[in-house]
């Protein structure tokens, strides 16, 4: 069984920043890819960014690009989501996910990720 939980969301001004853990248990976590996804209600769940198994390749969606950054520690088994200068459409529940396709491409969509978090809630004043 493998288990996702996301850890750090809260509240935070305009601006600010926060980092977001995602701990795995159940599966080697190098054998797969780590994706990062938000949901608000009534709007679609929007693809935030994805790493590669070993942390050498990133992808990141439009509305993040150059605020958001996206590491792992495989030794940790626990991957990361950095977000910095953040604004309220930021605020949103995120989850993780994870590919165990590791031999494939990067996946933006969430039919590429087979196994998710709960999600962790983020909430941006201004």
């Amino acid at each position: 069984q493998v288990r996702l939980v996301e850890s750090g969301g809260g509240l935070v001004q305009a601006g600010g920043s926060l980092r977001l853990s995602c701990t795995v248990s159940g599966r080697t976590f190098g054998t797969y890819h780590m994706g990062w996804f938000r949901h608000t209600p009534g709007k679609e769940r929007e693809f935030v960014g994805a790493i590669s198994w070993n942390g050498g390749t990133t992808y990141y969606g439009d509305s993040v690009k150059g605020r958001f950054t996206i590491s792992r520690d495989n030794a940790r088994d626990t991957g990361f989501l950095q977000m910095n200068s953040l604004k309220p459409d930021d605020s949103a529940v995120y989850l993780c996910a994870a590919d165990p396709t590791p031999w494939s491409a990067l996946k933006n969509t969430r039919e590429g990720y087979t196994y998710w978090g709960q999600g962790t809630q983020v909430t941006v004043s201004s």
